[in-house]
């Protein structure tokens, strides 16, 4: 595949209210300083923190001792706030999850590479975690631009998933619902019926094409076979687990991190357990249903982070050849 363009370069940013953009990995990620979430950010400070949450997927800030309530605050300028209808939420804040892993309470469903709530028709657009407990060895969260994921298919592929749906569902928590709970599961049903999303998605600012498939709630792929769309999806998840496109975040007190969940999965390692891990949890509401690739397929040309290495011709790499290959 041809390179493309980087839209960035790896050289620290300094913006005129002083806040330091510092990209981290080739496609993924920065590191920002001179924020504090304690006080209101001004139009232009936001707009340095929200142009490098859009350009670089997953933006870390560290040392921001906030209250939940700064915390909201700050994910209130990017939009309304959601409630989860599943996680545990604050009684008198329902739009803050606290996620509260011990031996007591072991760390579960967050070990695989997902999306956060695409069971919605309008998936979220941000989320937002701050570490307030943090193990000494472990719990890290990793990322994978699902940007980069698309860019890193041949053109052939791109061409194949061109214009697909793939079904999304609740699936992870339909396990919480006894016979006895039939009733609140119908209920969820009809309030999160089953969206079909696009399996490439273009994003609503950047317009970037994304690979928008996740293992924790995709289902299938429209219009194919059962097993055609669940080996289609198998090669498409895979596609997460690749390093050059992962950022890996080492979690201290007081680090927040957002990420787009337009175009990044995102897996919590549990290789923590049994210690503590507590983090506390907003998320940005989605304002939109995901739009897909429209017409023919052409060539995607949008500039994005890093630069994928070209493919190379079997045969036709320079070096020794085996002896099978001279005849």
């Amino acid at each position: 595949m041809a390179a493309q363009s980087a839209v960035t370069s790896a050289a620290i940013r300094k913006s005129p209210a002083e806040i330091v953009v510092r990209p981290i990995n080739g496609f993924i990620g920065a590191e920002i300083e001179g924020v504090d979430l304690r006080q209101p950010l001004s139009d232009e400070q936001f707009k340095v923190v929200h142009d490098a949450f859009v350009n670089y997927e997953v933006i870390v800030l560290r040392d921001q001792d906030i209250t939940v309530d700064q915390q909201m605050a700050f994910g209130s300028r990017f939009g309304e706030l959601s409630i989860h209808p599943f996680s545990p939420n604050l009684p008198d804040k329902p739009e803050v999850i606290i996620l509260d892993y011990s031996a007591d309470n072991p760390p579960a469903l967050t070990d695989i590479w997902h999306a956060d709530e695409t069971f919605r028709e309008a998936p979220p657009i941000a989320t937002i975690l701050r570490g307030k407990v943090v193990p000494e060895v472990g719990g890290d969260t990793l990322f994978s631009s699902m940007t980069a994921a698309y860019r890193g298919l041949s053109e052939r592929m791109k061409q194949h998933i061109h214009g697909m749906e793939a079904l999304h569902d609740f699936k992870p928590w339909r396990p919480l619902f006894s016979h006895n709970d039939r009733a609140k599961l119908r209920e969820l049903e009809d309030k999160f019926p089953n969206p079909w999303h696009p399996v490439v998605r273009v994003h609503p600012v950047t317009g970037r094409r994304v690979l928008y498939v996740n293992r924790q709630f995709c289902v299938r792929i429209k219009d194919v076979k059962q097993d055609e769309s669940d080996t289609l999806l198998e090669f498409l998840y895979r596609q997460a687990t690749i390093p050059e496109y992962q950022l890996r975040v080492k979690w201290k007190p007081n680090t927040l991190v957002m990420w787009d969940n337009r175009s990044v999965l995102h897996y919590a390692s549990h290789d923590y357990y049994p210690a503590r891990r507590t983090m506390e949890r907003v998320t940005v509401k989605g304002d939109e249903r995901p739009k897909g690739v429209a017409g023919a397929y052409t060539v995607d040309t949008v500039p994005a982070n890093g630069t994928v290495k070209p493919s190379i011709a079997e045969g036709t790499r320079p070096g020794p050849r085996r002896a099978f290959d001279r005849y």
